[in-house]
Order: C-alpha cells, then structure tokens, then sequence
C-alpha cells in the first residue's frame, strides 16, 4: 500500500506515524514550518491551503494506492463571519483542484478513505443512530459535510474503486484529553439533563483506518465507542484518576459559551459502531475509561501547571 495524504492533522498524523515514511508518496499540510518538520521525519510534505493547487501532488497522486482524505469542506460564511478563512470558498477543496486527476488519472489507486463526523446525524433527542438513520444536519458545517460525502461517493464510483467514509464522533488522544483540559483551566461540567455524546480514541481511528486500507472495504462507517455518556461525567472520572477536585457542575442554561459550543449540545444522540465491528474491528479502547487510563501519562500536566 501506498498513501496520499490530503490533511496531516491530528488524526491522520496519528494513522501516518503507524507507517512505514517510504509507503507515503505524501502528505499535505498548511504551513511551510509543519511541512519542513514532517521532511525531517522522511515524510513527503506539501503546502496546501485548498485556495490553489500544488506542484508536485499530482505526480504523488499518480504513484498512490491508497487515498485519505482528511480535509474538511469550505462553506460559504454566514453574514458577518468568516468560515474556513476570507477566502473560503464553498465546496471539498480536493475534488475542486483534483477531482479530475483522482477520477481519471490515478492508475493504481485502490481505496479511498474520507474522515467525516457523527455531526451529521444531527438531533436524534439522545435515541440510537446507525449508518442508515437519517442525517439531519442543523449546522453549515454538517452540512458541508454531507455534500462533501456525496460529492466523494460521486468521484469513487466514477473511479470504481471502495470509499470508506468514516464518520468520528468526539476525538481524544494523547495531548488532547480531559487531562490536558484540567492543567489547562478549560475542563467544565456542564450540566444539560440527558444529554450525552459518543467519543472516540484517536488509537481506534488509525485502527479502523488500517483495516478498512489492508481489506480495500468502502462504504458508511460510525467510528466511535461503545458507551455515550454525559460529559460531566468524563471530566468528573479524569479529575479523581488525577486526585484533583473536579470543576463545579454548571447548568447548561447559565453557562458562557462560544455558539460553535452550544450548537454541539444542540445534537444529542447515541451511535451505534456495529457495522465497523462487523467488518472485523476491535476497538483499543471501548469507552473513555480504558482511553483515559492510555494516556494516563498526561495528568502529570496537572501538577506541572500547564
């Protein structure tokens, strides 16, 4: 397997650290300064910013067997606000520049992979959702990424080759965790009754990633743990596996939030991972509490004060 990499974030990075740098033909990023550490790591990095092509990814392009798509869509901005940057324009910024060379021109290409979120589900009222529920997006963001879903589905069946969409649910992991939150002074129990969210270890991603790459299986996969839960509830469990006091509860109601906060508490829904472990998936870490005990390592950020 060879992999293009469109998005070196937080998640992909994770799924490319569990490969072997020269089964990369490359990767994308948004800076020249992250570019020139992932060069220093063997890693084929280019600059793309999704407003203009690059030299260089097409012929990468063309040496891949394996695609993964980790780059969210642009959506035009509400009045008053900038989504995405100034220069935002609607639309998945892959297919806009390469949507041509992917459909047509990539002759070894096998499988594509595209990192979505439970987000577009929407509201279910804390019922069950699986990957035939209905998506009721309410934000542009969801939105955005249901087109961005059809648009990829479009261009792999054009291509005739498997596309896994996976759609993640809360993501967590080593340096992003309750843990980090608490040192931090950004960890809040925020008290809404029944609401509850699904999380999912940054671990289980890159493994459900590798299955679906190794087995070149396409398809809608809910990638996300086996036990919604309020979030107080989390924040409260990684302050006692740290012996601190937990943050005060907050009502829901009189709590001080960005509105990109609130709306997620707008969505409120269990999902089901059934499907990705029918196709043979374990998880490493079922529920936040064997996620939390990986990265125990972090609550000493708490002590250090940072």
């Amino acid at each position: 397997m060879h992999f293009f990499v469109f998005g070196h974030g937080y998640s992909a990075g994770h799924f490319v650290d569990t490969l072997d740098p020269h089964d990369v033909t490359g990767v994308t990023v948004r800076t020249a300064d992250k570019a020139s550490r992932l060069a220093a790591h063997h890693l084929k990095p280019f600059v793309f910013d999704g407003e203009h092509p690059t030299d260089g990814i097409s012929p990468a392009l063309y040496r891949a067997t394996h695609l993964l798509v980790s780059v969210p869509p642009g959506h035009a901005a509400p009045t008053g606000a900038s989504v995405g940057g100034a220069n935002a324009r609607p639309g998945d910024p892959v297919l806009r520049w390469y949507g041509d060379a992917i459909a047509h021109g990539c002759p070894k290409l096998e499988w594509i992979g595209y990192l979505s979120t439970v987000g577009v589900y929407g509201d279910h009222d804390g019922g069950w959702v699986d990957e035939d529920s209905e998506t009721r997006p309410v934000s542009e963001r969801s939105k955005a990424r249901i087109a961005a879903e059809t648009a990829w589905q479009e261009a792999a069946a054009t291509r005739r080759v498997p596309l896994a969409i996976l759609r993640l649910s809360g993501i967590y992991g080593p340096g992003r965790n309750g843990f980090v939150n608490l040192a931090k002074g950004t960890a809040k129990r925020l008290v809404k009754p029944g609401q509850v969210f699904n999380r999912i270890h940054v671990d289980d991603i890159a493994g459900a990633l590798s299955l679906l790459a190794e087995q070149r299986l396409g398809g809608l996969y809910n990638v996300t743990d086996d036990e919604p839960a309020p979030p107080q509830e989390v924040v409260a469990h990684a302050a006692a596996m740290a012996g601190v006091e937990p943050p005060p509860e907050i009502p829901f109601d009189a709590a001080e939030l960005s509105p990109m906060a609130r709306s997620f508490y707008g969505e409120n829904k269990r999902v089901s991972n059934a499907r990705i472990k029918k196709a043979g998936y374990q998880f490493r870490h079922p529920t936040y509490r064997e996620g939390l005990e990986s990265v125990r390592a972090d609550a000493a950020l708490i002590g250090a004060g940072s």
